[in-house]
């Protein structure tokens, strides 16, 4: 993984100690030294400095030879999280959604060529994939990613294909580069997007944008139903309605926010001032 920098202002202990956090995930809650120099492509005594560093500042525990993640690395994503102010305004639309429909909500946004969720509000169901706050997914195979790959430019979006997945998913072959564009010209168009069976068995979810002050879409929003419980037809007729109705109003509620008159100045005595 080092080594990719280009400029010259490039920090590569920094992108090495972002690697060595990235080597944990739900199936790797706790690695060895080997384990995670192996996973991160580092030699051993990087590793080792980068996890005790790591450790010091409080992003990672150890015991009995073995590392794993603190609760502190959440900060690191809700801080970008809480300063879209996003949050704060989605949840109790999400949880109302989830209320009348009885299946799980999220908002994503795009990342590459993947989706990464920043905001969940689940019910207990037996779906094959399991979801968290910063889970990514490729986009091309999720509702949520479709919506916002329809949202980019026809230079953004050949540009958004062509980088590498980073979800560690198998590689999905579903549809032609051309049968790609057109069901995105679709749904553009029509302002929602449906993903059924593509990332994984028994997924199925339908999705809308979500629009900031601009009007420019900044996040999806979907409904995930198990396939063999919520057919298409119920999903469009009866929880699509509800989400796009869900969605406008995050977004109108999201334009307001952005819009509040309220300025930071630095301090008195501060470089900046």
């Amino acid at each position: 993984m080092a080594g990719r920098g280009a400029g010259p202002d490039f920090v590569e202990a920094l992108a090495r100690g972002l690697d060595v956090l990235a080597c944990f995930d739900a199936d790797h809650r706790t690695m060895s030294l080997t384990e995670v120099a192996a996973a991160a492509g580092l030699a051993r005594p990087t590793a080792r400095r980068l996890l005790l560093t790591l450790e010091e500042l409080g992003f990672v525990r150890s015991s009995g030879g073995l590392f794993q993640l603190t609760p502190r690395v959440l900060t690191l994503g809700t801080a970008y999280v809480s300063s879209l102010g996003l949050w704060d305004i989605a949840r109790p639309h999400l949880e109302a959604l989830v209320a009348r429909t009885g299946e799980s909500s999220s908002m994503a946004q795009l990342d590459g060529s993947d989706i990464v969720y920043v905001a969940r509000v689940s019910v207990p169901k037996l779906i094959a994939l399991r979801v968290e706050i910063g889970t990514r997914f490729p986009a091309v195979q999720t509702s949520q990613g479709k919506v916002l790959l329809a949202a980019l430019s026809p230079a953004e979006l050949e540009a958004t294909l062509a980088l590498p997945s980073r979800a560690g998913l198998p590689a999905y072959i579903g549809r032609s580069a051309e049968q790609l564009r057109d069901e995105l010209t679709e749904v553009r168009a029509r302002g929602w997007a449906l993903a059924d069976e593509e990332l994984a068995p028994g997924v199925r979810s339908v999705a809308v944008p979500v629009r900031d002050a601009t009007g420019a879409v900044r996040a999806a929003m979907n409904v995930t139903v198990h396939a063999a419980e919520t057919s298409v037809e119920r999903l469009l007729g009866e929880h699509l309605p509800l989400l796009l109705r869900t969605a406008g109003d995050v977004s109108a509620e999201w334009a307001l926010w952005q819009s509040r008159p309220h300025v930071e100045v630095p301090r008195r005595g501060d470089a900046t001032a």
